[in-house]
């Protein structure tokens, strides 16, 4: 082999590394390339199902309130008309004892009661409270407390002052109660 031989066989070997060493970079580079873009999508998909899952909700809360505020419209007109029930019922309370006003006990009855069904198709509902239940400050308004006339009736509801209504589900008015001590 002359020196021209040898030069040769000891270059090809170079340029072969040379060149297998730049198709493994440019590889690599793809590859990350191709991994970065990989978690870029990633990324961009979570970020994508994140808002997308915030929009739902967003759409699902507003709609309840929607709803909500459809069924408490009326809410202010009925609270101002609570007293004026509470005037029907002292009015009808008062006449039972008056055994000459009976066709005015009629008439007050029946206003009361168209007043009281009206109320009622707008979802307004009576909140049941009885002398002897148990008094709960989540769902009763203590006035005042009262020496119990028996045992059993101490920490229970002994009288009810003024009926509590809901509308809905939501309590507009508590019932007022008297409690024994």
């Amino acid at each position: 082999m002359s020196k021209k031989d040898k030069n040769q066989t000891v270059e090809e070997p170079q340029v072969q590394d040379d060149i297998n060493n730049t198709i493994d970079d440019s590889q690599v580079e793809e590859l990350t390339v191709e991994e970065q873009l990989t978690t870029d999508l990633a990324k961009e998909k979570d970020k994508f199902m994140r808002l997308f899952a915030e929009f739902e909700n967003y759409k699902k809360r507003t709609t309840k309130e929607r709803i909500d505020l459809f069924k408490t419209a009326s809410e202010e007109v009925i609270v101002s008309l609570l007293p004026v029930l509470d005037d029907f019922e002292r009015a009808l309370l008062h006449i039972e004892d008056d055994k000459e006003a009976e066709e005015l006990r009629k008439g007050v009855l029946l206003i009361y009661n168209k007043l009281l069904t009206t109320l009622e198709k707008k979802g307004l509902s009576k909140i049941e409270v009885r002398q002897g239940d148990v008094f709960n400050a989540d769902n009763h308004e203590a006035i005042t407390q009262i020496p119990a006339p028996t045992d059993d009736l101490k920490g229970k509801i002994i009288d009810v002052v003024e009926k509590g209504y809901k509308l809905g589900e939501k309590v507009i008015r508590f019932p007022k109660v008297v409690i024994g001590q």
